[in-house]
């Protein structure tokens, strides 16, 4: 990524030094680059991209309160101003509904791009330098890092790749063998760029192996409009490679568009709103200026639209939880592989604990246990998983260790310290994946009516393999959301057997909208490819830690009795607690839990202390 803004950077300098204006890179803090910059040029109005990630809008403040705070000597403090580009050309943001059914029953008009504003000249005499190479940029990010971001190499190595080196050194059988080459080149599509060999002249993209678009923007308009022609015959050398790239990234139908051109939007390279005029414009040229009613003439003009659209809507969301007071939590908004991640923090002081929901929750599956938790002495994160809730449902290939990948950069990037990981259901086992992969990232694992199993005496740990989704398991896929859409509060209070009437309108109204999100259908495909085959005794041994097991005994999902029976068995070291209740003990029965997860967090964290104290 950092190549690809360099590229974005250079391009962008070369298209304002043609109007007479000059683009600055600074490196350092930011605080005190645009402070300086200001009393430089002494500036009225500072420009800035409207942003939704917490960091990015921190960042926004602290510089505004940095100019609030200092003198200048032409008057006033310089003004920030927020600048955006939306898909949607709505009035008023607070109006939006958050329910995409209901958003697409308003038809708002679609904006069109602005043309390029023309410049005046900047005769300052700023001495506004060059860009960075990547070397300098990689080796001021190296001295900037403290302690703490040595976990950032823990990132280096894929789920999978780990997983097949502990089976080889145990000397387990598993369905894949693990290669002898470079740690996760060998998994990597990028690694064959499917242009056989051919030397590009003017390539469309930084590497021979890299499968995302390079700016800048006429490179990424041209290889938008290739893209769009894919279907058609082309002698052009770049074209060519860029249909290649085609073929790799498609792992599922449409997915291509985002691996190719992801970056470039993200970059702000080109916009969303320019990518969806002229692949609209396309389309339009292909049916004599009309669009059918029937669907897109091509697929590659289908998975644009869905990609950009899809795009928008979770910016939307995002954007609209930051000027709105929405649910019972500060809603913050991180960026992970470019997909927008609700999550929430509470607490002032303590040791760090990560909630993980279900399939189908999100964070405010934890409404009663949050805050109560933090009261008690903690910093509490909850976090909403990519495919739920109001984050991101990108067309990708969901899996365990796809998630636990997730939870493993959230804890390096935005946590930064140990934590007691904390799941429900799919999201207990996603927490038993992190945290036997990845040991050293948890003080502590809680699993609440967890999924996996204990298998003993395993000797074969088959790893699910990513394969491409047939029209059945779609199919079969969209008639399951109808279904549980209609029924979604009788199933949930079958959820709730002792408090059926914890299963209120909040709950059920934001589980019914996630629904109707788009990307839905792709998370719902993912149960009928879900292999949840790693044993967790296997989990358990990998991390080495304390463990804790909440079963409530009267799921209706798992056979409990079974369960407890089979950990008491053949987990010696986890310890266990029976409690009155489903699926959802956390929010069935939360003041038990909430007990029950402070006096384990207590006991772990006394052990820690007394060795100190014996040490000195």
């Amino acid at each position: 990524m950092l190549e690809l803004l360099l590229f974005a950077l250079k391009d962008l300098k070369m298209a304002l030094k043609s109007q007479d204006s000059d683009l600055l890179v600074g490196l350092g803090n930011a605080e005190d680059i645009v402070l300086k910059l200001v009393k430089e040029v002494q500036a009225g109005l500072i420009f800035t991209e409207e942003e939704v990630e917490y960091r990015l809008r921190n960042v926004v403040a602290n510089v505004e309160s940095s100019l609030s705070n200092g003198s200048f000597s032409w008057g006033s403090s310089p003004k920030i101003v927020a600048w955006s580009a939306p898909l949607y050309d709505y009035k008023n943001l607070k109006e939006v509904s958050t329910s995409h059914d209901q958003f697409l029953k308003t038809k708002l008009p679609m904006a069109t791009p602005l043309a390029a504003a023309t410049l005046p000249a900047l005769n300052l005499g700023l001495d506004t330098g060059s860009v960075p190479t990547l070397e300098e940029l990689k080796g001021f990010l190296k001295d900037s890092r403290t302690p703490e971001d040595n976990w950032v190499l823990l990132k280096n190595t894929s789920a999978r790749s780990i997983l097949k080196k502990m089976l080889s050194q145990k000397k387990i059988k598993s369905n894949t063998t693990l290669s002898t080459t470079s740690d996760d080149n060998i998994e990597d599509i990028t690694m064959d760029s499917g242009t056989s060999g051919r030397k590009i002249i003017n390539s469309m993209f930084a590497s021979e192996n890299s499968l995302e678009v390079r700016g800048g923007t006429d490179i990424t308009l041209d290889a938008l409009a290739a893209y769009l022609r894919y279907l058609e015959g082309t002698g052009n050398a770049s074209w060519q490679e860029l249909h290649d790239k085609v073929r790799l990234a498609e792992t599922r139908d449409g997915a291509s568009f985002y691996t190719l051109f992801g970056p470039a939007i993200q970059l702000g390279v080109i916009s969303r709103r320019k990518a969806y005029n002229d692949t609209i414009q396309y389309e339009k040229d292909r049916n004599a200026g009309f669009l059918s009613p029937f669907g897109y003439s091509t697929p590659t003009v289908k998975a644009a639209v869905d990609a950009i659209c899809l795009m928008e809507w979770y910016w939307l969301l995002a954007l609209k939880s930051q000027v709105s007071a929405e649910g019972n939590y500060p809603t913050r908004i991180w960026r992970w592989k470019g997909y927008l991640v609700q999550y929430t923090f509470v607490g002032n002081e303590g040791p760090a604990v990560l909630l993980v929901h279900g399939f189908g929750a999100f964070l405010e599956h934890f409404r009663d246990n949050i805050e109560n938790i933090a009261d008690m002495g903690h910093q509490v994160w909850a976090i909403t998983l990519v495919g739920f809730g109001k984050s991101e449902k990108p067309n990708v290939n969901y899996s365990e260790l796809f998630w636990s990948e997730l939870l493993r950069d959230f804890i390096v990037d935005v946590v930064r310290e140990p934590v007691h990981l904390v799941g429900n259901s799919i999201g207990g086992y996603i927490c038993a994946v992190a945290a036997g992969l990845w040991p050293s990232l948890a003080k502590s694992l809680v699993l609440l009516n967890s999924a996996g199993s204990v298998v003993p005496n395993y000797s074969f740990v088959p790893l699910s393999e990513e394969r491409r989704t047939s029209w059945l398991s779609r199919l079969q896929a969209q008639l399951l959301l109808l279904f549980l859409r209609s029924r979604v509060e009788g199933i949930l209070k079958e959820y709730y057997p002792t408090r059926t009437e914890r299963v209120d309108k909040p709950l059920v109204d934001q589980i019914i909208r996630a629904s109707y999100d788009p990307g839905a259908v792709t998370v719902l495909e993912s149960v009928f490819n879900f292999n949840l085959a790693i044993p967790l005794n296997f989990l358990f041994d990998s991390f080495g830690g304390k463990i804790l097991v909440i079963q409530g005994m009267k799921d209706p999902l798992t056979k409990s009795e079974a369960s407890v029976t089979m950990l008491r068995e053949h987990c010696s070291k986890v310890q266990i607690r029976e409690l009155n209740a489903g699926h959802a003990p956390h929010d069935e029965v939360p003041d038990e839990v909430n007990t029950l997860l402070c006096e384990w967090m207590k006991q772990i964290e006394v052990k820690p202390a007394l060795e100190k104290t014996k040490a000195i």
